[in-house]
């Protein structure tokens, strides 16, 4: 298990701003291989204010973002690889979006790179609520220049 200091690391390989990061912590990465995260809804974030008013909840292709930005740390941090730069989510495979998340709760993202093909590279996932109930599953790929 990598130290508190290469979690930190791994996750400042984030290219988002802090406003548009929904990965909170890192609590798990075997590097290149599989990570574990947690994001908050805390609830004051501008997008609920319109998804819905008076019964906020987390949008479906913002859960499909966090999945990407697992992905994201993933790809960035295979071993004796360099990161690959401007990676963008290029395509939405295979998404089942199960449930919701509400303010106060918690998303529970687990990922794995399942390949590389040249700068294009393949995760796995599924996101659960606090209770455990998968909400999310499916695949994102992403595509970066070297």
């Amino acid at each position: 298990m990598p130290s508190s200091a290469d979690l930190i690391q791994a996750l400042s390989s984030l290219p988002h701003g802090s406003e548009f990061r929904f990965i909170d912590e890192l609590v798990e990465l075997i590097p290149g291989a599989s990570a574990k995260a947690v994001w908050k809804l805390k609830g004051d974030e501008e997008f609920l204010r319109g998804h819905f008013p008076g019964s906020p909840l987390m949008p479906g292709v913002l859960m499909i973002e966090a999945l990407a930005q697992l992905g994201g740390i993933l790809i960035q941090t295979r071993p004796g690889e360099a990161p690959l730069k401007n990676m963008r989510l290029t395509a939405v495979r295979q998404i089942k979006i199960l449930g919701s998340i509400t303010p106060g709760q918690s998303l529970h993202l687990s990922g794995a790179l399942q390949g590389m093909l040249g700068n294009l590279g393949q995760v796995s996932g599924e996101i659960r609520d606090d209770a455990g109930n998968v909400i999310l599953t499916g695949a994102v790929t992403l595509a970066g220049e070297s």
